[in-house]
């Protein structure tokens, strides 16, 4: 953890290289008509093999029975109890656009939305219009006006942008105005408390403006928010773990998350195919690459199963590409689950192998839930994942004598 107190005193620097690849949504439950989940459903040869030789075992992202989203997700395998150093979604989302914040600005993640002539929701995500539409909506966003306050709106991948708040006593304490699901009406912002009363009123406000502004579309006619948050200030990863750490991640969000964390951010293009030819170029300057795979978790919250079994699929064809750099310690996890016969994310285990020089393997015949829970890393919190990892890679020395 990152906040481990001995932690400096046992940390040392190597010559060893972590690659940590974070399938998105990995874990799932099993489909009700064939009893397996979409790692058992799914033909991975290559994610099989490697957990033949690994250690092997089941995280539990935050605590068990809490469904994470993603950025506590993150943070947890990264070593930061997602509890105590919670980062909100607007700033992450913010930042991985590579939009500065200053201190004191509100950020918000927005999603264009389809709502029926009754005001209810009928599609979360406005068919996840083009990124070409999004932007152009955007445009149209940032024309609002709102006293005292500059609106900056920023367009994202597909159905997402972000919102940022500028202006005096502004605040984080602000609800959602996603409801999360479908078939009811968005939400009007609340004040979380006394102080956070008149950024409520100025998100409810530039929602209604939105509204206006887009009532001529058939799609992309309402908006929502979520994640109202300011920049935090976290412990950095570099210095604690002694690490030159980047990340490869072709989603905003997560390259703002790791932006906060003191990461080297490297751009690539919006493919995994071109996140591992960006990861070619960069993987001998740095020895910790987070490497992200977003497709299982889009499809995987879409409900689409097979679906998700086909990227599980398409992840397991790029394993040998990933072997051929020779990492010292190669991780494979997810930040969360997302069954797709939930919808959603859930709080349900996540499979993790750990491959290095220092595991023979453990007999793990399979890369899924059920495989992986009798590996000997039994069910650990996500949290001690870069313990583990620094471990495997020779980068922690002795703790007391």
């Amino acid at each position: 953890m990152i906040d481990f107190p001995p932690l400096s005193s046992i940390v040392q620097k190597t010559p060893s290289r972590i690659l940590m690849l974070v399938v998105d949504g990995l874990g799932g439950i099993p489909h009700p008509d064939t009893r397996k989940s979409e790692l058992e459903r799914a033909e991975l040869p290559n994610l099989d093999a490697l957990a033949q030789h690994s250690a092997a075992g089941l995280i539990t992202p935050v605590v068990p029975g809490v469904a994470p989203g993603s950025g506590p997700g993150h943070l947890a395998l990264f070593g930061y109890d997602p509890v105590k150093y919670y980062i909100g979604r607007g700033v992450l989302e913010t930042l991985g656009l590579g939009v500065p914040l200053r201190q004191g600005d509100v950020a918000a993640r927005g999603n264009f939305c389809t709502v029926s002539p009754q005001g209810v929701i009928v599609d979360r995500r406005a068919g996840r219009v083009a990124s070409s539409v999004s932007a152009a909506l955007c445009h149209r966003l940032n024309a609002i006006r709102l006293d005292g306050i500059t609106v900056e709106v920023h367009p994202g991948k597909e159905h997402r942008f972000a919102l940022v708040l500028r202006g005096d006593r502004l605040s984080e304490d602000v609800s959602d105005t996603d409801p999360n699901r479908q078939d009811v009406p968005p939400l009007k912002a609340k004040a979380l408390n006394p102080h956070a009363e008149r950024t409520a009123a100025v998100v409810n406000t530039f929602v209604e403006q939105a509204q206006a502004s887009l009532r001529d579309q058939e799609q992309a006619n309402f908006i929502t928010l979520r994640g109202f948050s300011q920049v935090p200030s976290l412990p950095q990863m570099g210095p604690s773990y002694a690490l030159e750490p980047a990340a490869i991640a072709a989603y905003p969000m997560y390259r703002g998350l790791a932006g906060v964390l003191g990461m080297r951010v490297i751009p690539t293009g919006g493919t995994f195919a071109e996140e591992l030819e960006t990861l070619r170029e960069h993987w001998r300057r740095h020895d910790f690459v987070f490497l992200h795979y977003k497709p299982s978790d889009a499809t995987g919250e879409d409900g689409n199963f097979d679906a998700k079994v086909r990227t599980l699929e398409q992840l397991d064809t790029f394993i040998p590409s990933l072997l051929d750099l020779k990492p010292d310690v190669l991780v494979v996890t997810g930040d969360h689950a997302t069954p797709a016969v939930l919808a959603a994310h859930s709080w349900h285990p996540v499979p993790i192998i750990i491959h290095s020089a220092s595991t023979r393997g453990e007999g793990v015949p399979r890369f899924t839930e059920r495989a992986c829970a009798n590996g000997s890393l039994g069910r650990i919190a996500s949290v001690n994942t870069m313990l583990l990892a620094l471990a495997h890679a020779g980068k922690l020395v002795k703790y007391g004598p």
